[in-house]
């Protein structure tokens, strides 16, 4: 299902109140989807780079046997992440703490059945700038010049994607888009916990790009928050509906790693 997409995009809208989402009790969130009409551009034709728009697809084949074993294949998963990360940022350390996150589309029955497991519904960014030096400030090395917080998703069901991701190209996005917010993290086994993340505003300036059908030897690579103000500072992303797609295809399922990288003096 190559080419270019009308749909749906869900923003949030200012209203005054500061936004409060939650990763998997929605009926608590404190916030209000402001749906705007966009065009989503298949970046399989625009080719959009890490350096320059801050997202990326690339090649990467797995030696992971079962991606939704993200305990078993966890210790593999992250090391090869850190070095894909490594080779297309140039950094000189890659840092991935914990396991994927597996996330499904509505229409599967995983979906919130698993912590965190439901598609990201409206546009926001994972981290603000305060979050992201908080949470780089836990391995950041001796004589670090840089940091920049990725996340590399893939989709894990066979194309084409009922529910893609798409990403917002960077450069289109102005800092007044970005209103600070509070994403909690209720995990019905473990203590509640949250930190600052960033839900985003409709701006039709905004340059959004999803990749059609994806599949298990690719991923994209996306900035979440980068120190140097020279590159790309952060991508909102967001999962849409692709109407085009046959009600059915299996249900979208995809992993999500998250890695910080350090370049050192």
């Amino acid at each position: 299902m190559i080419g270019t997409v009308e749909a749906v995009m869900n923003y949030v809208a200012r209203t005054g109140v500061r936004p409060v989402y939650h990763a998997n009790d929605s009926s608590k969130d404190v916030l209000t989807i402001d749906p705007r009409p966009v065009r989503i551009a298949d970046g399989r034709e625009t080719r959009p780079l890490l350096g320059t728009h801050g997202f990326e697809l690339v090649e990467h084949k797995s030696r992971v046997g079962d991606f939704t074993d993200v305990e078993g294949w966890a210790d593999l998963h992250r090391l090869e992440i850190a070095e894909l990360v490594k080779a297309h940022s140039g950094a000189d350390l890659v840092i991935v703490s914990a396991p994927g996150l597996l996330r499904f589309g509505e229409k599967s029955k995983l979906s919130g059945k698993l912590n965190n497991s439901k598609p990201a519904r409206f546009a926001h960014v994972d981290v603000s700038d305060k979050t992201a030096a908080t949470f780089g400030a836990r391995g950041r090395p001796e004589g670090a010049v840089r940091q920049a917080l990725f996340n590399i998703w893939r989709a894990i069901s066979p194309p084409p994607q009922d529910v893609p991701l798409a990403f917002c190209d960077a450069r289109s996005v102005a800092p007044e888009d970005l209103i600070a917010s509070d994403a909690v993290f209720d995990d019905p086994v473990k203590p509640h916990w949250s930190f600052e993340g960033i839900t985003v505003a409709a701006n039709p300036s905004h340059l959004w790009t999803y990749f059609s059908d994806m599949t298990l030897g690719e991923a994209v690579i996306f900035t979440t928050n980068d120190s140097d103000p020279a590159k790309p500072h952060c991508v909102p992303h967001c999962a849409f509906d692709d109407a085009r797609v046959p009600a059915d295809v299996p249900p979208r399922a995809s992993i999500e790693m998250r890695a910080t990288a350090y370049w050192i003096q």
